[in-house]
């Protein structure tokens, strides 16, 4: 069993910048591949950034690509996303998720945190 705790959501102008945190309670969290998914209101989930257990591979949806970074502390269980240049339309509930194969699917995540909103003022 996971326990996924997302933090760091808030109001922020666009320009702006934000530093998600997702605090995980797991054994061997090394082993658990991890994203950054988000949900905007009337649209489907998205995931915005992906990384392998180690940290070595990370993968970001083309939308963010160059302004979001993920990362990950393997040593305080913990996983980052770091969003840069923030814009009206990155505006939505950012989740995240572990599993066992890092991607930009949705379908290899079992657990999932209870999300976090961003949102961005224009």
């Amino acid at each position: 069993q996971v326990v996924l705790v997302e933090s760091g959501g808030g109001l922020v102008q666009a320009g702006g910048s934000l530093r998600l945190s997702c605090a995980a309670s797991a054994r061997a969290f090394s082993s658990y591949a991890m994203a950054w998914f988000r949900q905007a209101p009337g649209k489907e989930r998205e995931c915005v950034a992906a990384i392998s257990g180690s940290g070595r591979n990370t993968y970001y949806a083309d939308s963010v690509k160059g302004r979001f970074t993920i990362s990950r502390d393997n040593a305080k269980n913990t996983v980052y996303l770091q969003m840069n240049s923030l814009k009206p339309e990155d505006t939505a509930v950012y989740y995240c998720a572990a599993g066992r194969v890092a991607t930009l699917a949705s379908s290899p995540y079992n657990y999932w945190g209870q999300g976090t909103q961003v949102t961005v003022s224009s």
